[in-house]
């Protein structure tokens, strides 16, 4: 018997006898095993038969018991019993076009080792201790992301973490490392809360294909190659062979970090699959994956297949498995991979759902707005990129590729330098950096830059896991530099940027690999996290953390809201200087500034800046980010240093309520 193209199946899939028949709204797929019974159920509309097999255990041996599911509506198949089947194992055979097919689920919550093998699961007996009193911290002020990676995280001897936690998700249940266990120099979590970061974006978590969870500890991938959505992954595990511990101890994991003050974001890959030969394709043919008209496989991804996130079950797919981590998992946000090859009405309908369980704004929401390559996008779908941000929510945001560039210079072009090592011509680029690309182009010379609608769009920064550190490329674009100057320059501008704050973990402690721009699969020795460099480089850790406590002190720079680039006025530009005033008043907040000053000055040489009026103090410069603290006044001129970036803030009343009351307080 002939097997069907994969043009054929994209052809049968976009007919109405299909859509009419086979779109399952049910909220009930995969298993739903409590102390009542449990309940299997798949969705596969070309299956002519389909088989239930039970196992022992994860891997091996032959199942204990199959049985024949039956066929509902829409093309679900099911089979049910009185017994809580937890801790079996379960496949499925079934029989497409003639030909039997082994799957395992795509819905599961749980695995065996590799998730070569689903698992049903009762989700109550995993819950911790306290897991029902568990809750998101509370927020005030700014959101600061800090990337991070389970396995680069704890992995460094010299973090102090117990030997057997090295690596996994144990180690963030450790509330008290210190450097080598002296017991003065703090890492870990302690470290982190020292710092003030708000929220820790954990790298891809669910189960992925790039790692053999039987093999060596010492195998390391970033984990960009999803197998089981809604699964965590099991390397992180302390015994990945048994599917209930990965889910307790994830959700441990996620548990110490909100008693700790940190909100979790879960890196999720929903773009495309490990492999094409996945659950979705022995399940469904052809469904979940985009083909051109002339029958090529779509690979916008770059990664051998593109999903297709504009069918109705797909989407239903990715809206119930982020909805799930949430509900499940308490996780706080997310942060989509290659956002660009999804659509913007699934972006828009996730932050729909979000907002409507939550309130309005509380999960964050971005992604990356771009992809790899052209994908088949079907009908009168429309891409999730950059250039269609506007028709995305305003709390959908992106990473801004524009203002990492700008400033630092092309993550793709590791030669070519930015604003602050030495480029000319970005002082615009500067500007809009600042006002979060939600200001009008006074040059008219970025007709073809973004226009976000608000801040809460914009995630800036200047590194993450992608492409060179902030370090390794500023060593290579300004050798023979500064470059402690420089990092410290790079912290303070996206710093004072009115967009959400994002940094990868060690770029503080100006973290490197050696100039390797790729490292998703380097060993871990390159990846992991360098606990004797972040003391090593303590003044620098200094300075960040010093930037992150003003941040909470400046409304002017953290407000989302879209009239927040209305606050930048008084704006100054000329070659490698960028000078702009920002109203800092907000209802509701006693900040000790009215107005901020602030200047980016890439020069190598001073700039002086005259003062209006008096009051003036200063916040921020070169050296140091803690000024603040002191009350230092400053009167007439001020100096910005070369290469710095310098910021004052004005009191109450410096200004006097003439001048500044042409501007409206927020």
């Amino acid at each position: 018997m002939n097997m069907k193209t994969a043009l054929e199946w994209k052809r049968y899939y976009s007919t109405s006898e299909f859509k009419d028949n086979y779109i399952y709204e049910g909220d009930d797929l995969g298993v739903q095993c409590t102390t009542e019974g449990t309940v299997f159920r798949l969705w596969s509309p070309p299956a002519g038969r389909v088989t239930l097999n039970l196992y022992r255990e994860g891997s091996g041996d032959d199942p204990f018991q199959s049985v024949s599911m039956k066929k509902e509506n829409k093309g679900v198949w099911s089979w049910k019993c009185r017994e809580e089947l937890h801790g079996v194992y379960y496949d499925y055979m079934l029989e497409i076009d003639g030909k039997n097919v082994r799957s395992a689920d795509p819905y599961a919550k749980a695995c065996g080792m590799n998730g070569e093998r689903s698992m049903a699961v009762n989700l109550r007996r995993t819950d911790p201790e306290g897991w029902d009193e568990d809750r998101s911290p509370e927020e005030a002020g700014e959101r600061i992301i800090y990337e991070l990676h389970v396995k680069e995280f704890s992995w460094d001897r010299s973090g102090g973490f117990p030997e057997k936690y090295r690596g996994k998700y144990k180690a963030f249940t450790c509330a008290d490392t210190t450097l080598n266990n002296d017991g003065i120099h703090p890492t870990g979590i302690p470290y982190l809360q020292e710092l003030g970061v708000t929220h820790v974006q954990i790298m891809p978590s669910y189960d992925y294909g790039s790692v053999d969870e039987a093999g060596e500890d010492t195998e390391f991938n970033w984990g960009y190659d999803p197998v089981n959505y809604n699964v965590p992954e099991g390397s992180y595990s302390m015994d990945p062979a048994h599917g209930e511990v990965r889910i307790r101890e994830m959700k441990e994991m996620i548990q110490s970090l909100h008693s700790r003050g940190f909100g979790v974001i879960m890196d999720v890959v929903y773009n495309h699959t490990y492999s094409l030969d996945s659950w979705f394709q022995r399940t469904v043919p052809w469904y979940f994956y985009r083909v051109f008209d002339d029958g090529r496989i779509s690979n916008g991804s770059a990664c051998g297949n593109d999903v297709a996130s504009e069918r109705e079950m797909c989407a239903k797919f990715i809206l119930d498995s982020v909805l799930y981590w949430t509900e499940e998992y308490h996780i706080d946000g997310f942060r989509f991979d290659l956002m660009g090859l999804l659509d913007v009405e699934l972006m828009n309908r996730i932050r729909r759902e979000l907002d409507r369980r939550y309130g309005k704004g509380v999960k964050l929401l971005f992604g990356e707005p771009w992809a790899a390559d052209e994908t088949a996008m079907e009908g009168e779908a429309i891409p999730a990129l950059k250039e269609n941000i506007r028709l995305l929510d305003e709390n959908v945001g992106i990473f801004c590729d524009d203002t990492r560039d700008a400033i630092k210079g092309s993550a793709l072009k590791t030669k070519l330098p930015g604003f602050i090592n030495g480029a000319d011509g970005l002082e615009e680029k500067i500007l809009q950096s600042a006002g979060a690309w939600c200001m009008e182009d006074r040059d008219n010379a970025g007709k073809s830059e973004i226009q976000a609608k608000a801040p809460s769009q914009i995630i800036t920064y200047v590194s993450a896991h992608d492409n060179q550190t902030l370090w390794d490329k500023l060593e290579e674009t300004a050798p023979g530099e500064d470059l402690m100057r420089l990092n410290r320059m790079a912290a303070a501008l996206y710093m004072t940027c009115q967009g959400t704050l994002f940094l990868l973990s060690g770029e503080e402690f100006a973290r490197t690999k050696g100039g390797h721009d790729n490292s998703f699969n380097a060993p871990i020795s390159l990846n992991r996290l360098d606990w004797k460099k972040a003391w090593k480089e303590r003044p620098l850790v200094e300075y960040y953390k010093g930037l992150i406590a003003l941040r909470s002190r400046l409304p002017g720079l953290y407000d989302k809201s879209a009239e927040a680039s209305s606050r930048i006025f008084g704006v100054r530009k000329e070659g490698g200087v960028v000078c702009y005033m920002c109203d800092n008043r907000a209802a509701g907040v006693d900040t000790r500034w009215k107005t901020l000053l602030i200047i980016y000055n890439s020069k190598k040489r001073p700039e002086k800046i005259s003062l209006p009026g008096t009051g003036w103090e200063l916040l921020c410069n070169a050296q140091s980010s803690e000024l603040w603290k002191e009350k230092i006044t400053v009167s007439g001129s001020a100096v910005a240093e070369p290469q710095s970036v310098l910021i004052l803030g004005c009191l109450r009343d410096a200004l006097g309520e003439t001048e500044l009351g042409r501007r409206k307080a927020v």
